[in-house]
């Protein structure tokens, strides 16, 4: 019989406690910057029929990168490579009795067969936080302020990234009116700008003349240039800028002004592959040089819930990705030291003083206080040795003289200072140290 390997399937990562403490941390800031905003958790299952998906997600995910399978009712299932289109049904099902607008916010997990890379896996976890039924740039610039106020509680600094806006209205204006693409050529041309910074400029521009045709190639490719320097919204052309959704994008750049938010710019390339975008469109894009990226991004989807038979409403949403952001914090520095979610290791001196210890932790638990009771029976040197390799802040330390006079030696494991205790000061320090740490406890939902 072959030994089994250790690792995990290839494109997915296993998460030891040390990396799950970084995981629920980004979690835990979401969650209560999401909540902050009004918006209540959800949960959806982790396969739908592939019509879910068909109808307007893409056909590159849909053929390509789903997992899709027979199950054993015949009937064909995919493992969710995303959240809106379940979202969108849900909502349908519920139309006439959600309260709105609905702010509905959930963190999960979703698995897409595509090629692993940095920051970019086969299964990968989501922030997905949606606004049903209000339209118009107010409820756009709240989701975008939401993305803002993410990474802000996270300590990012508006330098650190720019928040690039574009909306498919637009887009549509830009391949129809001004390079007068029929439909088929302009979503070619749509997918085409949305892998532009993924190809060189060479391939970018021998495919544009390919979907232009040899006759308009050389006018197409002038256009386009014209396009890529355009910087402001005032900057576009006529056919373009004559389009209403422009001035709806200039008022919510005023919206976002007046919230603060000055790092947030038009960019004309902006595409977002999804076919199910119909407005406002947006990425966060990382600034730093060697994480030069999309971290993550969202836009308007007004059609989507009225494809599962229900009346449509309109709809926006963003979709933080956990891969995306742990580069954006670990390249700014702006992760903190994580230590355990235990936060007392007790040792005991003396195999039969255990007892006692039992007694003594189960006391600081029913305080409130995280506490692991080593049970070895080993020497007091090797007990120390696994509290500080398990990254516990506290090491106590009980033996007779201890229950005795119920004062504890408690030991700083990351400053090596120790002091003597009541039971009562001892719980009191301990919660102490919880307050200041803030976002790294085990209580990070609440």
């Amino acid at each position: 019989m072959s030994t089994l390997s250790s690792s995990p399937y290839k494109g997915t990562r296993d998460y030891y406690p040390v990396d799950k403490r970084v995981q629920n941390y980004i979690f835990g800031v979401w969650a209560r910057t999401a909540r902050r905003f009004g918006y209540e958790e959800y949960g959806a299952p982790l396969l739908e029929p592939l019509e879910v998906y068909t109808a307007k997600t893409g056909q590159e995910i849909v053929s390509e990168q789903t997992y899709r399978f027979t199950d054993r009712g015949d009937r064909e299932v995919v493992i969710r490579p995303e959240m809106t289109p379940s979202i969108s049904r849900m909502v349908a099902a519920r139309r006439q009795e959600l309260a709105y607008p609905a702010r509905l916010f959930s963190i999960a997990n979703f698995m897409r067969y595509e090629r692993p890379q940095r920051g970019r896996e086969r299964e990968f976890w989501q922030l997905n936080a949606d606004i049903f039924g209000a339209t118009g740039p107010l409820a756009d610039a709240e989701i975008i302020e939401l993305g803002y106020e993410i990474l802000k509680a996270f300590g990012a600094k508006k330098p650190m990234y720019t928040i690039k806006v574009n909306d498919r209205r637009v887009i549509d204006a830009m391949m129809h009116d001004y390079l007068l693409l029929d439909p088929i050529q302009s979503e070619l041309m749509v997918k085409l700008f949305d892998r532009k910074n993924k190809i060189s400029n060479e391939e970018f521009r021998d495919q544009a003349i390919d979907i232009f045709g040899p006759d308009k190639a050389a006018d197409g490719l002038k256009k386009i240039a014209g396009l890529l320097v355009a910087r402001q919204i005032d900057e576009l052309p006529k056919e373009i800028a004559d389009n209403p959704a422009v001035d709806e994008l200039k008022h919510l750049f005023s919206i976002l002004k007046k919230r603060h938010i000055t790092n947030a710019a038009f960019d004309i390339t902006l595409m977002r592959g999804f076919d199910y975008y119909t407005g406002t469109v947006f990425e966060f894009f990382d600034e730093d040089p060697e994480n030069n990226r999309a971290m993550f991004g969202g836009g308007r989807y007004d059609g989507l819930v009225g494809l599962f038979g229900a009346e449509p409403i309109s709809a926006v949403g963003i979709a933080p990705g956990l891969s995306t952001v742990e580069l954006f914090l670990t390249s700014h520095n702006l992760l903190p030291e994580l230590s355990s979610t235990t936060e007392v290791y007790v040792a005991v001196l003396g195999a039969d003083q255990l007892e006692g210890a039992q007694e003594l932790v189960t006391k600081l638990r029913a305080e409130g206080v995280n506490a692991e009771l080593d049970i070895s029976g080993r020497k007091l040197d090797k007990q120390i040795k696994t509290a500080v390799k398990k990254q516990i802040p506290y090491l106590m330390f009980v033996g007779e003289e201890e229950l005795k006079k119920e004062k504890y030696n408690l030991k700083d494991t990351a400053t090596s200072e120790e002091e003597t205790l009541s039971f009562e000061r001892l719980v009191t320090r301990v919660k102490d140290r919880r307050r200041k740490a803030g976002d790294n406890s085990d209580d990070l939902f609440e």
